[in-house]
């Protein structure tokens, strides 16, 4: 079993969270006993803006944490940008970036599931990925 993990999900771990932290590291653990743990390099990208001059601690908690580097397909950049299309054709607006659409299609393309707090958008734009949640 392979879980996408969330940029949120790292952050309420990472900074931590004292709302979502705990949370969020239970349901980690409970991933990584049912397998691998991967997060596309939009999400190394933007956790990796909190750590900006602290990269070697962001690599090194990354890797206590098990979260595997997982690149995105072609085929899932397509699938973001046909959902990103759906999105702004259905009135959404231009504050849900690109990166969300990412992180979604590498999830529903290339793991088994996705763990992240922002569930009900990624069910809206993702049919069939099966979504996890703190």
């Amino acid at each position: 079993m392979i879980t996408a993990v969330d940029t949120n999900i790292l952050i309420d771990i990472l900074e931590p969270d004292p709302i979502h932290g705990p949370a969020s590291r239970e349901m980690l653990r409970t991933c990584l006993r049912e397998g691998a743990l991967v997060a596309c390099e939009v999400v190394w990208a933007e956790v990796a803006t909190v750590y900006a001059h602290r990269q070697r601690e962001l690599l090194s908690a990354l890797d206590k944490l098990e979260i595997g580097f997982s690149a995105m397909s072609r085929e899932a950049a397509l699938l973001a940008a046909h959902a990103w299309h759906a999105w702004r054709g259905a009135g959404g607006r231009r504050e849900r970036i690109v990166a969300d659409f990412l992180i979604g299609a590498h999830a529903r393309l290339q793991c088994d599931r996705l763990l992240s707090r922002d569930r009900g958008f990624y069910r809206g734009y993702f049919n069939g990925l099966e979504l996890l949640s703190p």
